[in-house]
């Protein structure tokens, strides 16, 4: 198995040391050239959505992207990643990759300050959650199975192969969610 990282900006790094951990070879895409490897699934980091949108759109892998997500490759967004997938995001027209049937509220938690730790449940198990500068999701479609709440508040769902959380995995040491995504791959893996 191996994981294409978007590494333009954000928490790029951390989610490959977790990948690592699990014992799963990644590499960074950085430039177009960088999309064309051989890959089994896509993370999405968190950063700033505007500025990766942007070198998307620049650097010619928005479309790419967008296909290769449209035609079933696995992808996991973290906080920024979860608003590039988004169909929607409330106050912002701004184009995106937009495959997932949600709408997303952005800064939900209020400006760096806002950010929190917390524990709750991810698809049945409780584990650790980190918000920062956070985004929620405020509305999903009938092909979106939401599976985390925080306060009322949809922090984790997923469509399909596509997988997206609020909060940041990858900034701590528990790996269920990071987990949880290389079973979507190894499920959707064509040999």
């Amino acid at each position: 198995m191996r994981i294409a990282v978007l590494a333009l900006q954000g928490a790029f790094a951390e989610h490959r040391k977790m990948l690592q951990t699990l014992g799963v070879e990644s590499f960074e895409v950085r430039q177009a050239v960088d999309w064309e490897q051989p890959k089994d699934g896509l993370i999405l980091p968190g950063g700033e959505s505007t500025v990766q949108s942007k070198l998307l759109k620049e650097l010619y892998l928005l479309d790419a992207l967008r296909q290769d997500i449209c035609n079933g490759l696995p992808v996991f967004g973290t906080c920024a990643g979860l608003i590039l997938l988004a169909q929607h995001v409330e106050n912002d027209v701004r184009e995106r990759l937009g495959t997932m049937h949600i709408t997303v509220k952005r800064n939900a938690y209020g400006r760096q300050t806002g950010s929190f730790f917390t524990e709750d449940n991810f698809a049945g198990q409780t584990i650790p959650m980190s918000f920062i500068r956070a985004p929620y999701i405020s509305e999903v479609e009938n092909d979106v199975e939401v599976l985390s709440t925080v306060d009322g508040h949809i922090v984790a769902a997923q469509q399909g192969c596509q997988l997206v959380t609020a909060f940041h995995p990858e900034l701590l040491t528990d790996t269920t969610v990071h987990r949880h995504f290389l079973s979507i791959v190894k499920e959707t893996k064509i040999d």
